[in-house]
Formats: structure tokens, sequence, C-alpha cells
């Protein structure tokens, strides 16, 4: 089996892999400024598999629909669905400019293509048996297994081995003769998720008790049903508002990859949607509550919206519930209390507190996942070191290393 690593290799975000010149896993964008794309943003596979709906792994996708190309994109419902409104918010941001490499025709080209699947479902693609298994990062998220006739590649994509609200860990542990790993949190340690929530609820309801306002940006894929499903569980009211309100609608669509419908469908009532219009989001930032809002890193959205309105008054808070990428406005604010706008650098009198509710594998998820291949060759990805992570699992017995972009390996 040949494979060839377009992006995402020794990096995050980009995430792109192809597999004997002709099946292609991913085709994300690295969310810089300006956008990367993977290399051989021409390519032209014959079928593409993709794993998940987040941006860095998804959102390069309908460029390859550019031209005569039209490979089959393959895909649980959940991303498909998902990966169309992230499309759809890129071209709304960059379809002007040179930075977006596909079009609203391209879009359309990608709903024409898609094939859906469930899990543990083989189907073929550009001659490869191909099975999807759920990898408990967000809803309809997927290892894929790829099988050639001769190897069985296992690429792990984002996976978390513990249970969330919204989807429950990794189960599977499919046969292969070599495992593709993610490895973001090779390095860390999660803090205990149910101490997590708790330091989360004590602070909320501390900063509402004290008739304070609470902006909880929140990424609009998993993050923001999260933390809707915490509240609910917790009687505590709350806003919604941004794209999370329409990923929470289509995933709603999709209760069997869900691990408690109904739970999220009581947690949607419980949270009041903002429209954003006539000055209702002024309004809201005025008033003792709760109010979860994209984007996540401050980057964008309407959590740009309250802040501003929020920020002189030390009772208020802002609860950030994701990691902030170095150079984000969610990263200056959390190291300087201050947040680039518009119209300058603003300081932020209000609390800022961090909340790690991450939806991968840590330091101990990863090994227990590879503790089922531990005499199956490993490939680390998808990290920030993964040759630290690599040299690890050699130290431990593995046979391990670390692909960089642009490299070709023939495993098997």
């Amino acid at each position: 089996m040949d494979l060839r690593f377009l992006g995402g290799a020794d990096e995050i975000g980009r995430s792109a892999l192809l597999v004997n010149g002709s099946l292609l896993l991913d085709f994300g964008l690295q969310t810089s400024t300006p956008l990367r794309y993977p290399l051989d943003a021409d390519t032209d596979p014959d079928a593409v598999v993709v794993s998940h709906a987040h941006l860095d792994h998804a959102g390069a996708v309908p460029a390859l629909l550019s031209g005569d190309a039209r490979p089959p994109i393959h895909w649980t419902p959940p991303t498909r669905a998902l990966a169309m409104v992230l499309a759809r918010d890129t071209l709304k941001l960059h379809g002007n400019t040179p930075q977006c490499r596909f079009t609203e025709t391209n879009l359309r080209r990608v709903t024409q293509v898609s094939q859906t699947h469930s899990y543990r479902d083989p189907f073929e693609a550009a001659g490869h048996e191909v099975t999807l298994f759920d990898a408990g990062h967000i809803p309809g998220s997927a290892h894929v297994l790829i099988d050639d006739g001769e190897t069985r590649l296992l690429c792990t994509a984002d996976f978390h081995t513990d249970d969330q609200r919204l989807v429950a860990g990794t189960r599977a542990r499919p046969e292969a003769d070599i495992v593709l790993t993610e490895s973001t949190y090779a390095d860390t340690t999660h803090e205990d998720r149910d101490r997590v929530e708790q330091r989360f609820i004590d602070s909320v309801r501390t900063t509402v008790w004290e008739g304070g306002t609470v902006v909880v940006p929140a990424f609009a894929i998993g993050r923001t049903q999260e933390i809707l499903l915490l509240l609910a569980d917790s009687d505590i009211d709350c806003y919604v508002d941004g794209m999370g309100v329409e990923v929470t609608r289509l995933l709603r669509q999709h209760p069997e990859f869900l691990r408690n419908p109904e739970a999220l469908k009581r947690a949607s009532a419980n949270a009041r949607t903002v429209t954003g219009r006539d000055g209702q989001r002024e309004r809201i930032a005025d008033t003792n509550t709760v109010i979860v809002t994209t984007a996540g890193m401050l980057n964008g959205g309407p959590a740009l919206s309250y802040i501003p309105e929020i920020r002189s008054h030390p009772t208020n808070k802002i609860a950030m519930t994701g990691y902030q990428v170095p150079g984000t406005p969610g990263r200056e604010l959390l190291e300087n209390g201050r947040l680039p706008l518009d119209n300058g650098v603003v300081p932020v009198s209000a609390q800022v507190e961090q909340y790690d509710f991450s939806a991968h594998a840590d330091r101990e998820g990863l090994r227990s996942f590879l503790d089922s291949y531990r005499d199956t060759p490993v490939l680390a990805v998808h990290g920030d070191d993964c040759e630290g992570f690599a040299d690890r699992l050699r130290t431990d017995g593995y046979e391990a290393s670390a692909p960089g972009v642009g490299d070709q390996l023939t495993v098997g």
C-alpha cells in the first residue's frame, strides 16, 4: 500500500492522505491567514472518504470538484450535513477572495456525488474496501479502515476514548496491519471531565447569582451542544446564538449518532435562540444570564457582539471552552486580558476562565487505544510533536514513526 501525506503530518490542520494514488482520505483546511490547503490542491482522486466534518479534515473537499472532476465522496450522514454547513460559512467569509478555491457551484456538485454510510457497513471506494467505525469525537466522526486486498490501514482520525454528553467514547478496535493515529494531545492529561463540568457549573452559578452575565464562546460543532446539555442538566437557563443553532438542529435529525437524543431535545428546549435582530444581542448582554455563542476562538461570529458589551465589568465572565490557537483573539484574551477588534485592541475587565472540554483522546486515551495494536506498526500524525510521540512509542516497544508533509511511504 502506497501512502502520500498531503497535509496534517507533523502539523495540525489541512489533513489529507492519498492511498495508492487513487483514494483520498480527508481534504482539510488550515484556518490560518491566509488559508492553507493540502499539497496538490488540484489532486484528482478516484474517490474521497471524509472522517468527520471539522474544517481541518473536510474544509477543502469542495475544491476537489472543479473542472471535470466528479469523485464520489463517502462519509456518514452527519458528516455530510455538517461539512456542508461549514463549507457555506467558508464561502461566506472568503468567497470573494483568492483564498477560497471553491464556489457555490462546487458545493452543489458535492451534494450530487455524496454517498453516505453507517458505521461498520463496508463499501467500495476506488478499488478499496472501506469501513467506518465510531470514533467518539463528534457525531458522525469515524475511524477509517482501508483494505486494498493486501494491507489493512486503520486511520484513527480524531477520536476520544472517554464518554462525552453528546457522544460515547470509541469502543472500536478493528484488526489492522498498520495504524495511522492522531496525536493532538499525546503529551497532555485532560482533567477529569466530571471535575471540569462541576467547576464550570459552580463558576457560572456564582456569576449569575452575583448579577453578572456569562458569555460562553463555543465551537459550533460538538462544543455548543455539549455545553447546552450540561446547562440543561444543571437547570441553568441560557441563550444560544450563532452557527451552533443550525448545527444542533441538524444533529437532532440524526439521533442514531447521538448518545442521548432525548437529552439533546431537552437541552434545545432549555436554550432560547437568539436571532440577532433589532439590537437583541445588546439587550441580552445587559441581562443576568448565560449566553452560549459562536465562535470558540473569538475570530468571528456573534461572540464579538457580546464581549464588547460585557467587557468593562468585573462581575461578568467569559468562559472559554476550547483550546485557543496561538495568534487567535481568544489566545490574546487569555494571556493578556485584551481583545483585538476591528477598531483596535480593547482591555477586558470581565473575568476570563478556561475549561478543558476537549473531544480528543489525551496521553492515556491514546495509549489505551494503541494498546490493542502493540504488534502493529504505528504512524503518528495530526500533532505539534508527532516525532516526539513516535519516539516515546518506540521506547515502549512499538514500531513507530512520524511522516512529514510530502512524504511517500510504502507499507504492508
